[in-house]
């Protein structure tokens, strides 16, 4: 009984830590760029949904612990970059191109390879300024609502120094127990309680295309995916390249007009699956995977309601829980950022840029860090990113995550088209 429990309580574990460590993440970036809260809670079930479906298909055909999770660093991007002309239409056809550029980047590897050619300490800066401003948000929040985001942060605290793993799911639940506290003085939840999707009719805008396509697209390959193979294959496994990114990119695609953003290979909840803490028999960690393929479909079916729950509270307090979530993210991003003093500057402005919310020509600051980021760095190198520039030290973007940090993410992206790892 032990032997079959081990795996099962490892998925429903590993589903639970990636729900609620960042799902305020997804809310945030789905209202930043204009969706609705019916809408945002669409987007989260959404999600939800593609990313179960997702896992259950693949470990079902390669038998592998592979899992898969919506795109994090995406949704900070999408809450940092805000509106966008055309508005929430214009953000649903960008979904479904970066579902459109995943497909292709399965059917031709080299696009991967390209996005894993960019330097790491410019990837980490440009997602280290895109997450800074929800980073913020705790130390806001606090400000606004001591009372409110005060016992959120002991607990985040607290929970940080006793199982680090456990301090943002911790978190979560005392940001429930206070918005329960909080309700039964003002009302209780409004909105609806039953899972609905919620159709957009999508529009594609160039500020739309430049400003959110690509940087998601961008974020969450090098943030993501890329990470995740790397993972993968510190405890064994070959990650079956061209079918995930296919998988991930339909997913993408099939949730976007019901307000999903992106879904990707997992980072950190890899590791809960694929570690021998699920299994000490490698052949056996698949079934926690799988698990947590249904403990996803499960949770999606309580998604609206917790938004709906949510919404009863001042915004700072779900915001809270959000930043939180990002702090590894951020730190980890800077520590890699400005990890080599050759281009560092590079770096810094990329980062800068990416930080000051900065929109030009309708294109939001993720793009104009990118861009400004390569440009200096070219003009201190005098050459661009050809074959001859020299390899930049790589780091793992969440080095917790990862027992082999020194190994290069981007040595794991196939260069054939029929090739697999």
């Amino acid at each position: 009984m032990e032997h079959v429990s081990r795996p099962v309580l490892a998925g429903i574990l590993t589903a639970l830590v990636g729900f609620t460590s960042s799902f305020a993440v997804v809310l945030a970036g789905l209202r930043g760029v204009g969706a609705s809260p019916a809408e945002a809670a669409s987007g989260l079930l959404a999600v939800c949904a593609t990313q179960a479906l997702g896992v259950l298909w693949l470990v079902r055909r390669h038998r592998i612990p592979l899992t898969l999770a919506w795109s994090t660093p995406g949704a900070a991007l999408l809450a940092s970059t805000g509106v966008v002309h055309g508005g929430w239409p214009a953000a649903v056809g960008a979904f479904l191109v970066t579902g459109a550029l995943l497909v292709i980047t399965g059917r031709w590897p080299r696009l991967g390879r390209l996005i894993a050619a960019i330097p790491t300490p410019i990837a980490q800066a440009m997602l280290a300024g895109v997450v800074l401003e929800l980073c913020l948000a705790p130390v806001r929040g606090f400000a606004a609502h001591p009372w409110l985001v005060g016992p959120i942060l002991l607990t985040w605290a607290v929970m940080l120094r006793l199982a680090r793993r456990w301090a943002v799911p911790a978190a979560f639940a005392a940001t429930l127990a206070v918005i329960a506290v909080d309700a039964a003085r003002h009302g209780g939840p409004r909105g609806a309680l039953v899972p609905h999707l919620a159709w957009t009719a999508p529009t594609l805008t160039w500020a739309s295309l430049l400003g959110l396509a690509i940087p998601l697209y961008v974020v969450t390959m090098a943030g993501q995916n890329i990470p995740g193979v790397a993972v993968m294959a510190s405890y064994g496994y070959q990650v079956p390249w061209r079918e995930t990114m296919t998988v991930t990119g339909l997913g993408t695609a099939a949730g976007a007009t019901a307000g999903g953003h992106a879904i990707n290979l997992a980072a950190i909840t890899a590791a809960m699956a694929a570690s021998p803490d699920a299994d000490p028999d490698p052949a056996r960690r698949w079934v926690a995977s799988w698990t947590a393929g249904w403990s996803y479909l499960v949770l999606a079916l309580f998604s609206t309601a917790l938004v709906a729950f949510i919404s009863v509270a001042p915004p700072s307090v779900a915001g809270t829980v959000a930043g939180l979530a990002l702090l590894g993210t951020l730190s980890a991003s800077l520590a890699s950022a400005l990890s080599a003093t050759e281009g560092r500057e590079a770096a810094a402005i990329t980062f800068v840029v990416a930080a000051s919310g900065l929109t030009f020509a309708g294109i939001g600051a993720a793009f104009w860090a990118l861009a400004a980021g390569l440009l200096v760095r070219a003009v201190l190198r005098g050459r661009g990113l050809g074959p001859g520039a020299e390899p930049q030290p790589e780091a793992n973007p969440r080095p917790e995550a990862n027992p082999r940090p020194e190994a290069n993410p981007a040595e794991h992206v196939p260069s054939e088209p029929n090739s697999q790892v």
